[in-house]
Formats: structure tokens, sequence, C-alpha cells
């Protein structure tokens, strides 16, 4: 399986995951020129209530051999996902809060390992 295959199943197993944990996820793979978003999320806090939108960076490792998922977030990495946010919440004039967020997967069955929802703006 080729890594855009991996990464694209990747998604589609964080999306189903939030999708059973009370998120509607708006939008898979949104792409603009100069930035990308793996899945924009937010969480149903009860009838017509929302929360934060959140911003979600999806990594897969099939192994740890060379580090997990979530060490591949690196502060550059951190820049590049605070500037896709920022570009969505202004081309989309989201004028309420929003958030930087994780989901680490492992193994040949993707495996969900953590899922982290507040990563420093």
């Amino acid at each position: 399986m080729s890594n855009y295959s991996s990464g694209h199943r990747a998604e589609q197993v964080a999306a189903e995951y939030l999708q059973k944990h009370s998120y509607d996820v708006v939008e898979l793979n949104w792409r603009h020129a100069r930035a990308e978003i793996d899945i924009i999320a937010r969480k149903k806090l009860g009838w017509r209530r929302y929360g934060p939108l959140i911003f979600f960076e999806v990594k897969h490792r099939k192994t740890d051999n060379q580090g997990r998922g979530l060490d591949y977030i690196t502060p550059k990495k951190l820049e590049q996902m605070r500037f896709a946010a920022e570009l969505y919440v202004t081309l989309n004039y989201h004028k309420n809060e929003y958030a930087l967020g994780a989901i680490e997967l492992a193994g040949e069955s993707y495996t969900i390992t953590r899922v982290l929802e507040n990563l420093a703006l």
C-alpha cells in the first residue's frame, strides 16, 4: 500500500472514530494551494450546541521503529497547522474559538493510540 493510500485510510479511520465519539466532521482533507488540514471537526455538547472547531492532524505509523506518529508533530509542523487553521478560519469567516488537535494511529490495523484536542496555538 502506498503512503498516500495508507494516509488516506488513517484519515478515514480517524474520522469514523471522531463520529463515534460525538464529533461532527466538518471537513475531511481540506486543501488550499498553500495549506492542508486532515480533519476539521467539532464536538457535540448537546442539542444544537458545539465546542470549538478542532483542526486535527492525523499521524499513522505501521511500526514505531522510527518513533510514534505524534513524535512527528514538530514545532515546524505545529506552525504549518496553525497557518492552515488561520487560513481556513479567515476564508470561512469563522468567528468562534478553534483549537489544534492530533490523532495517532499505529499498526497495520490502524489502531487509534492517542487523541489530543488542544495542542498549543
